[in-house]
């Protein structure tokens, strides 16, 4: 009776043990017993050092863990994330990894888009993965504190060597340049004053000659306008329509004028050409004459015949002063 009593006690204490190593592998593993958990799918270039059973966190709340990480096609890392029941993810959501302590353990953020940190990386893998399938967010990752110190390092040893050089290039020399730098800007200041303040009298004649050619503009479109209402009052009384009826006529009178001066101008053409031929016949006869062909010829070109004829008008004009002189001597009238 009392060794099956203690038959009862080991196997209740074996399986009490093996319920306890049960119930705390399931509590390590957090299985979920009872509870609907919401699954949410993202996909990343990389994922980091993030592992599966890291916390999910949602404004800084733990709300989930990572169920499963695997690689996709096109190189992708697709995640699958197990939300808490009644979990509600926040407006156009994204998903970002980064280390939670500075032990290596890692956590994946839900967050806004609009919350994402100003960092490039991060921006550019964000819109890498805006392509992805439906219900599943777009992921990326935040630099950890060891890239940021090797980044801060780099940039250590860039100031570093930045002030080297500084102190290298500004010794005393550099000094005495930057001096007459200096005294120089103050030269060019003085003198720049002075040709701001010859330049602002310019400016002063400029704008009012300015100011006279705006006036004179307004006095011509003023003179303008009455033109146009000048015109306009024309343009309603007929007076319009009365100067191109003028103009027709004086087009047409000029059109009877040019075929006037068309026949003139063929009258002048004809008698061109008579006078041409008079002068071309008038050249012939004068060079028949100096060649001394014809009576002309002979008339103009013998001396003879030129003495003989004066020697005749002087004997003539003997004569006739002598028949002046004593007329009855040639006449002799008798009556009866």
């Amino acid at each position: 009776m009392k060794r099956r009593s203690n038959d009862w006690i080991v196997g209740a204490t074996v399986l009490g043990g093996m319920a306890l190593v049960v119930v705390v592998t399931m509590w390590l593993q957090q299985a979920d017993i009872g509870q609907q958990r919401v699954e949410v799918t993202a996909r990343f270039r990389e994922v980091g050092n993030m592992a599966v059973g890291n916390a999910v966190v949602i404004r800084g709340v733990r709300a989930g863990r990572v169920d499963d990480i695997h690689l996709a096609d096109s190189g992708w890392v697709t995640t699958t994330l197990l939300l808490d029941p009644g979990i509600q993810l926040p407006p156009n959501p994204v998903v970002l990894t980064q280390a939670s302590t500075l032990f290596g353990e890692w956590q994946a953020v839900i967050t806004q888009r609009d919350a994402v940190p100003a960092i490039r990386e991060v921006v550019l893998q964000l819109q890498d993965s805006a392509g992805a399938p439906a219900n599943t967010l777009a992921g990326a990752v935040l630099p950890d504190i060891a890239q940021l110190t090797s980044v801060a390092g780099g940039i250590a040893g860039n100031v570093a060597s930045v002030a080297e050089r500084v102190r290298t290039a500004f010794d005393d020399s550099a000094a005495r340049e930057l001096r007459t730098t200096i005294r120089n800007l103050s030269v060019m200041s003085t003198e720049l004053t002075r040709t701001v303040r010859l330049q602002s009298q310019n400016l002063d004649m400029i704008a009012a000659q300015v100011r006279a050619g705006v006036g004179d503009l307004s006095s011509g479109a003023a003179a303008l306008q009455r033109s146009v209402g000048r015109l306009d009052s024309a343009t309603s009384a007929g007076e319009i329509a009365r100067i191109v009826a003028d103009a027709q006529a004086a087009a047409a009178d000029l059109r009877q004028m040019s075929g006037r001066l068309n026949e003139m101008s063929e009258s002048l053409m004809r008698a061109e050409n008579s006078l041409s031929r008079a002068i071309t016949k008038a050249d012939t006869l004068l060079g028949r004459v100096e060649r001394g062909e014809g009576s002309l010829g002979l008339l103009f070109n013998d001396p003879s015949l030129y003495r003989n004829t004066d020697s005749l008008l002087v004997d003539l004009r003997v004569l006739l002063s002598e028949f002046r002189a004593n007329p009855k001597r040639f006449v002799n009238l008798s009556i009866f």
